[in-house]
């Protein structure tokens, strides 16, 4: 068995740059004026299961001046999450698009928060721009537009919405495979052109038919039950293991699914392994007639092999949510410029093509923008990281105005041995009520409360802090 490690020795930092002090002082809770005072509006917490919110003697903890957070939201954020965080007190700046990377590093070079769906890149050369940035929102379920790596390597905490738009995804699935069984695309159509052509040839009742589900997490689980509802057989293949609900069953292999199913239905996330995971392989071994749904992400199929797919007779129909490329805003953008292949998928019979709409619902993007913006707002001004993409998930239970005197220290840092003892060194002459720290990969989180702290040092504590080799950033909320 290999000795244990030893703590290492963790150097001071050289605190001399001013600049670079100036350039962190939103990490803080003080500046060159005088402390902040508690945000004017009530903070939003998530009820808990009985329907209660924050308990009024709960204490606020004020990060910074309200005021002097800058939040930058793009891609038209629903108005729901908008509010949330403008009750705050935070300035908000909400565009209705994305933005091209030149104008986007001039705007994200100041902000503190940025909320985004997913057209936007946050890429590392645009990310080291934003020397005040501290957390990000994907007001989406996917979060490959953000390089979520370096922004955890930089002390920027990554949120999601992995629920929220789940029911109106699979909604729509569930009337893409009925538009599909009937040929509704191409009989409307043909009606708008003029064209009367009432047929039941290769149109189908989808009763009794067996639907493959591709990925059971939150979307494919919810579709399995609308559609067995409506008398559907359902099996599922996935990676993982899950009990499935209703009569459905789970498959052992990819292969197998396609060989049974008449309609296959994709929600898998975007990863090395899933690209192309429908190629021409897989297309060769799905029944003749059948129809692919896809609905997860562009990269997962690949569409010149299903366009010869279709142009073969093997698949009757499909229906696309997401490409390989989407255009960056709305407009007569869907052409061979974006991919080569565009204009022979257009052309192809009895295939719905949408504008990337899976979770675009009035009810799915209200419910995202609370869920997205409730969790910004917790971490700015709490310092939880519960439900991160790319952090520890740490989180400590509130202060109460019992406590009047408690500071909250937040200690982003390399996972490296030793530095536990060098942060209780520096916390070692105030009562560490509780701490809780947790790490993962390189990155480690560190959640302290400490008592008996005077205004007057906690700008003494906050540089002690700063001074650290280990540090990534820190943050001290009072």
């Amino acid at each position: 068995m290999p000795p244990a490690s030893t703590a290492q020795d963790i150097p001071q930092r050289n605190s001399n740059s001013h600049a670079d002090d100036l350039a962190r002082i939103v990490s803080s809770s003080f500046g060159a004026q005088e402390a902040g005072t508690s945000p004017t509006a009530s903070f939003h917490s998530y009820p808990n299961s009985y329907g209660a919110g924050q308990r009024p003697s709960t204490k606020q903890l004020k990060p910074f001046h309200t005021k002097d957070i800058k939040v930058l939201l793009l891609e038209n954020v629903n108005l729901t999450g908008q509010a949330i965080l403008r009750d705050q007190g935070y300035q908000v700046e909400a565009l209705k698009t994305s933005l091209p990377e030149d104008q986007l590093i001039e705007k994200i070079s100041d902000v503190h928060v940025i909320g985004l769906r997913s057209k936007t890149q946050l890429t590392a050369s645009v990310l080291k721009h934003a020397k005040n940035l501290i957390v990000i929102g994907c007001f989406c379920i996917g979060t490959n537009q953000v390089d979520l790596k370096y922004a955890a390597e930089n002390g920027i905490c990554v949120f999601n919405s992995p629920f929220s738009n789940s029911r109106s995804v699979a909604e729509l699935m569930i009337g893409e495979i009925i538009a599909l069984a009937r040929q509704i695309g191409d009989r409307n159509n043909e009606l708008h052109r003029g064209v009367w052509n009432k047929v039941s040839n290769g149109c189908w009742e989808v009763r009794g038919k067996t639907l493959g589900i591709v990925g059971y997490g939150h979307v494919g689980s919810q579709l399995s039950v609308l559609a067995e509802a409506m008398g559907m057989k359902v099996i599922y293949y996935d990676v993982v293991n899950l009990m499935g609900l209703g009569t459905t069953a789970q498959v052992q292999s990819l292969d197998e699914l396609l060989q049974q199913a008449d309609f296959v239905t994709l929600h898998v996330p975007e990863l090395p392994e899933t690209m192309d995971m429908l190629s021409t392989h897989q297309f060769a071994q799905m029944k003749k007639g059948s129809y692919l749904i896809n609905a997860s992400r562009g990269s997962v199929v690949d569409i010149p092999a299903l366009i010869k797919a279709s142009q073969d007779g093997i698949l009757a129909g499909a229906a696309l949510d997401v490409y390989p490329n989407e255009p960056g805003g709305n407009g007569e953008h869907f052409h061979n410029d974006l991919n080569s292949w565009t204009q022979e998928l257009r052309d192809l019979k009895n295939v719905i093509l949408t504008p990337h709409i899976g979770g675009s619902t009035e009810e799915a993007q209200s419910a995202i923008g609370v869920e997205v913006a409730h969790a910004l707002v917790k971490y700015v001004n709490l310092g939880t990281t519960s439900g991160a993409v790319n952090m520890p998930e740490v989180t400590l239970r509130s202060l109460t105005m019992d406590e009047p005197n408690h500071v909250r220290v937040i200690y982003i840092h390399r996972n490296v041995p030793g530095v536990l003892r060098k942060v209780n060194e520096i916390l070692g002459d105030h009562n560490v009520d509780k701490q809780m720290t947790d790490s993962r990969g390189d990155v480690a989180y560190l959640m302290a409360d400490i008592s008996n702290v005077n205004t007057s040092e906690i700008k003494d504590l906050y540089q002690s802090l700063e001074d650290l080799g280990s540090r990534i950033r820190t943050r001290v909320l009072y």
